[in-house]
């Protein structure tokens, strides 16, 4: 195998970006043949470049089945590398079409529903303050569906509950304040203004992240130990206006973020008093790395740092400390 300086000499200067673009049109269609009509070339010269990238790089791109190519994990290294270039090349032609109409540049952020409820509108309202020509579009999502974005660069910038162990290998992380969970029910719930214990709450239906969230997993880790608990209606859904909806309508009780919730006078939503044994981490910013991010999405990491401070004073010196 090359070592890295090997690697890296043959990706300067052998790799073609029509090469990358071959790759990962085989890689979704499973198939040379169809990658080679998308980019109109011939089989035989899709095939010939993949060949020639596999006598470079002295590896196997592609395991050939029956029932088409699976990219090899060496494949799939290099597919993901020419994904991400790909994608920064886009980002790059949009900010210099944004700096050229007079925009102040454009950003792309992931949040989690921990972060939507406040830390990231008052982030984005100051950093508009400062840029108000800034395109800002945000996506909301689970860590599981906006984690695997921003490795590819489709997300400059991912908000909310930090990973405890999953994503974490290959992105930065900036903690910015505590979070903690809530069990939240309408106003006017028949178990508010009482000390509770789990039995309270078995007769009522929940709403619950998705099994694939870290969330999840340790909600059910708890019913678990309540004696295999089984909830007698269960939604799954991260929408917090679905959620808003179904708690104003019924009396059903909703695990999530405190900082999302809305709690305090004259909300329509109450926190039940049952402290619970897990959920509370930190809530932060991840991104690829603090040379990937660009000037605008600097800034707006930057705003956020500055938001949480205001929200939860303490959070700077915590980090500071850790």
């Amino acid at each position: 195998m090359p070592s890295h300086a090997q690697i890296m000499a043959r990706v300067i200067g052998r790799l073609k970006l029509r090469q990358l673009r071959l790759l990962i049109a085989v890689a979704r269609h499973g198939s040379i043949l169809h990658a080679a009509r998308e980019l109109n070339l011939s089989q035989p010269a899709a095939t010939k470049m993949i060949k020639d990238l596999e006598i470079d790089f002295d590896v196997l791109l592609f395991d050939r089945t029956n029932r088409g190519v699976v990219p090899t994990v060496f494949g799939e290294a290099l597919i993901r590398g020419g994904q991400l270039i790909f994608s920064q090349i886009g980002t790059t032609a949009q900010e210099m079409e944004d700096l050229a109409g007079g925009n102040a540049g454009r950003i792309v952020v992931g949040t989690l529903l921990a972060a939507s409820g406040g830390l990231l509108p008052m982030a984005i309202n100051a950093v508009l303050l400062q840029r108000p020509r800034l395109a800002i579009k945000v996506v909301e999502g689970t860590n599981e569906v906006l984690m695997p974005r921003l490795r590819a660069g489709e997300l400059d910038l991912v908000v909310g509950r930090l990973p405890v162990l999953r994503h974490r290998s290959d992105l930065e992380q900036r903690r910015l304040m505590q979070g903690r969970i809530a069990l939240v029910v309408r106003a006017g719930h028949p178990l508010l203004g009482r000390s509770l214990g789990f039995d309270d709450l078995r007769c009522y239906g929940w709403i619950l992240p998705p099994p694939d969230t870290t969330l999840r997993r340790q909600i059910d880790q708890f019913f678990v130990a309540e004696g295999q608990y089984v909830p007698p209606t269960l939604v799954e859904s991260v929408s917090y206006v679905t959620n808003r909806g179904l708690l104003a309508a019924s009396d059903m009780i909703c695990a999530m973020p405190a900082e999302a919730a809305g709690l305090g006078t004259g909300s329509a939503l109450a926190e039940l008093r049952l402290s619970l044994p897990f959920g509370d981490g930190p809530l932060g910013a991840s991104f690829r790395s603090a040379t990937s991010l660009t000037p605008a999405a600097s800034a707006l990491l930057e705003a956020l740092e500055e938001a949480a401070n205001i929200l939860q004073p303490s959070s700077i010196s915590d980090r500071d400390g850790k």
